[in-house]
């Protein structure tokens, strides 16, 4: 009997790494995809850290700072290009699959665990949650659940530093992003719900919730005071307070409920039948009787990871990414669940594989019908079949001729929001507004945020300047007086202090790109050119 559990353990192992491993081989197929924007405020911010300058000094952004800061550890390990990011995506992801694993074994066995973690392996390096960009999603996820893991052992073992560092770790995950502070909400719920069963010591509880508290606040804590040290942090307080807050009321409750409507169906698509047997598993924590001890830390788990997609009612593709081990854990429980039903029958081996070999089909068919995003598509291609007519192939051509006609002192201005471009140039921004999304919303600091805009790039006076005539660049609210003087602003400049000398025209399936005389004579044939500008004199 331990010869057979001790192969089966070695198989179930054998069978982690194959998963992780497998995976591993596709994200490093791809690991020179040209950054998307997101990235490239990342991988800016990031730069800018390893040059000594703190976030929100010359880049503006309402995330907070711990995303930017992983960047520029995984680009001081593996490169500042776009293949060094996504191999540390690649590892992050592969101790994210290590980490539902070891969760779903401390539930409810080690099948269960490698059927979660090659859930969540499938799921999360999908094209459809947009899984092969670095989104802060990712590493809210990572923190998320080491934290997790760690206060189950703390509400085990009763010893004080593991709460500290488990409540360290999930505000870490907040750090990565805002909706991260949903899983240490969480945390500290399950850990009162969990103490309240016991025998009550209050003095213990106080302590032991105190001190998870106390971890959870000091990341956040350490980081106001180092920005405040760098002497920024008022920037830093309105950008990812202030202003944040009013981004996130612009879009209604009604609104939200019609793009979860559009968006939710697409991630489901392709990956139906694992979503199915999690839905199972969901019901399984209520017909089952060893499931139903877990079930309210799996409820929970579901239902604030759930929260976490919602701030802002957006739901963008990557946010489901934040939903994604809940759901593997309840795929993870369906099969172990119905494995033990149909064991307590006494019928053959072959009856009760069955759940198995469904779980297999299902997972089968996902990754068949991603077959050509994930074994055929090179890099180029798969940006711009994911992210359409957006300018994310051309910035690295665009950048490489901005850093060849600038010395490292000059300073750059993107109309637009590419901050890739100013990391694949490196070159600092004359302004630090990288986006232009919030100077054309309807929000009551637009106009001011717009006129300051408009002071740096006139004072800093740019070398070159790249104008991004593309919709997606800017989203203009439609009708809004202050997106029209921008740009009207922004045209009148242009013209009047700078001369054309590049221009990137995607044409179908390709890009033209022209330069000096070739660039003033040309056309552009699309809606989405992008124009290179020198100063002149």
């Amino acid at each position: 009997m331990q010869r057979n559990e001790a192969i089966g353990r070695y198989c179930i192992y054998a069978l982690l790494l194959l998963v992780i491993v497998l995976v591993g081989l596709i994200r490093f197929r791809l690991r020179n995809m040209p950054l998307e924007r997101d990235e490239g405020e990342y991988a800016y911010v990031g730069q800018l850290m390893l040059q000594g300058i703190p976030p929100y000094k010359l880049a503006y952004t309402m995330k907070l700072p711990g995303t930017a800061a992983a960047y520029a550890v995984m680009m001081a390990l593996f490169g500042q290009t776009p293949a060094g990011i996504h191999l540390g995506l690649l590892l992050v992801n592969a101790v994210t699959i290590l980490l539902v694993y070891l969760l779903a074994v401390r539930l409810s066995g080690r099948l269960a665990g490698v059927v979660s973690a090659a859930s969540y392996a499938v799921l999360s390096t999908s094209f459809l949650v947009l899984g092969f960009a670095a989104h802060a999603t990712h590493f809210v996820v990572l923190f998320a659940l080491a934290g997790i893991l760690l206060l189950l052992k703390a509400m085990d073992t009763r010893r004080t530093w593991q709460f500290l560092a488990s409540g360290f770790l999930l505000g870490l995950a907040f750090l990565m992003k805002q909706p991260g502070l949903a899983f240490a909400v969480f945390g500290g719920l399950y850990l009162l719900k969990s103490e309240w069963r016991r025998s009550i010591d209050w003095k213990g509880l106080l302590s032991r919730v105190g001190w998870y508290v106390v971890g959870v606040a000091l990341p956040f804590a350490l980081t106001c005071l180092i920005l405040f040290l760098a002497g920024v942090f008022k920037t830093f307080w309105f950008w990812v307070f202030t202003y944040a807050g009013a981004y996130g009321s612009e879009t209604s409750l009604s609104q939200g409920v019609r793009t979860f409507t559009e968006v939710f169906p697409g991630i489901v698509g392709p990956a139906i039948g694992l979503w199915i047997i999690a839905a199972l598993g969901l019901a399984a924590l209520l017909w089952n009787r060893e499931s139903r001890r877990y079930a309210s830390f799996i409820g929970g788990l579901l239902l604030f990871s759930f929260l976490a997609v919602c701030p802002g009612f957006f739901f963008r593709e990557h946010y489901f990414i934040l939903m994604l081990p809940a759901v593997a854990l309840l795929i993870g429980i369906a099969v172990d669940s119905a494995t033990q039903m149909l064991a307590r029958t006494g019928r053959g081996l072959a009856f009760r594989v069955i759940p198995v070999l469904l779980f297999a089909a299902a997972f089968g068919y996902s990754v068949e019908q991603q077959g050509a995003s994930l074994f055929r598509w090179g890099p180029k291609l798969a940006v711009k079949n994911v992210y359409g007519p957006n300018p994310f192939p051309e910035a690295v051509e665009i950048a490489h001729y901005v850093e060849a006609h600038t010395s490292a002192s000059d300073r750059i201005a993107v109309l637009g929001s590419e901050p890739e471009i100013y990391f694949y140039a490196k070159r600092h921004s004359a302004t630090g507004f990288i986006y232009v999304y919030g100077l054309m919303e309807q929000q009551k600091y637009a106009f001011e945020m717009q006129q300051q805009m408009i002071h740096e790039i006139e004072s800093a006076q740019p070398r070159y300047l790249v104008a991004v005539n593309s919709r997606l660049s800017w989203l203009p609210a439609e009708g809004s007086p202050q997106a029209l003087s921008f740009t009207a602003w922004a045209d009148r400049y242009l013209a009047t202090q700078y001369e054309l000398v590049g221009v990137a025209d995607r044409v179908e399936d390709h890009t033209e790109y022209h330069y000096d005389d070739d660039a003033k004579a040309y056309q552009p044939r699309s809606r989405n050119a992008v124009g290179i500008f020198r100063r002149k004199g």
